[in-house]
């Protein structure tokens, strides 16, 4: 079974992760996962960074260029690929990744909730509130992974990014919905890898004492990238955060894990090369 659950916490630093998730970090110390530092791509945006996530390109090649671009993305995606190697998808999801994968613009009233439909996201529930509680999205993406059993659910979490927006970064409300986040994935992450899924936690960007982020700065552009997977014939685990490696990575590493071809514009994940792939 090559299955992934592939959690984003939106707008969550590299520092903050390692600072306030004690429950990943353990299990990085424990050997059970893989823990990496991912330089971001620019501008350090949500929707630009999502359609890179999804497509492997640069945002100067899928030009979706600022949060204020909204249309469905014009290139192959993980979503796409899992739709034409007839694998399952789900999404448990920030409404622009509906609009982004599935239909634009994005109607509250109608689109919230997307189930068993032909779409790239076949089953989804979408939200369009910053502050729609962690808790109750992860209870979104367990019941879309129970009752529709995806090869690949997708997990957006924003209250990480809604309290960095409110507070900053430095600021006590940002450190405890980062570990809120933690305390919250501690619940579901060992049933998940217990059944054989492949994990994926990582952000899209940072985010400054400012409250806000889109620029190059160390704080913006600089996230985690934690792996707990199933593969253990060709998977080392550890802590490799001393080796960056670029955002441009993330598609083709999900490809490789559900066991699919990546698109022809993907980079080769040659950076991930004898660390953890033998």
């Amino acid at each position: 079974m090559k299955k992934v659950i592939f959690v984003l916490l939106d707008g969550c630093t590299y520092d903050g992760a390692k600072e306030n998730m004690g429950f990943l970090e353990h299990l990085i110390e424990s050997n059970k996962g893989t823990k990496f530092k991912v330089k971001g791509e620019l501008p350090s945006m949500s929707r630009p960074i999502y359609e890179t996530l999804f497509t492997g390109l640069p945002v100067s090649e899928h030009l979706i260029v600022n949060n204020i671009i909204s249309r469905k993305s014009k290139e192959e995606n993980i979503f796409s690929l899992c739709k034409k190697n007839n694998l399952r998808t789900a999404a448990a999801a920030y409404h622009w990744f509906s609009e982004l994968y599935n239909k634009s613009p994005f109607n509250p009233i109608g689109d919230r909730i997307q189930l068993n439909t032909d779409r790239n996201v076949e089953n989804g529930i979408f939200y369009y509130e910053d502050h729609y509680p962690d808790n109750h999205l992860f209870n979104d993406g367990e019941f879309l992974r129970s009752n529709f059993n995806p090869d690949f659910l997708f997990i957006h979490s924003m209250n990480i990014d809604d309290a960095g927006h409110k507070f900053g970064s430095n600021s006590e409300e940002y450190a405890c919905s980062i570990s809120k986040a933690d305390t919250i994935l501690g619940l579901y992450l060992p049933n998940w890898i217990e059944e054989g899924y492949n994990v994926i936690v990582t952000s899209d960007h940072g985010m400054n004492e400012n409250k806000i982020h889109g620029g190059n700065d160390y704080i913006q552009r600089y996230v985690p990238l934690y792996i707990f997977s199933n593969e253990e014939s060709n998977m080392q685990k550890g802590d490799f955060s001393e080796k960056e490696i670029s955002q441009l990575n993330l598609a083709p590493l999900v490809c490789k894990l559900l066991g699919i071809d990546r698109s022809k514009r993907m980079k080769d994940i040659k950076e991930f090369g004898g660390t953890i792939f033998e």
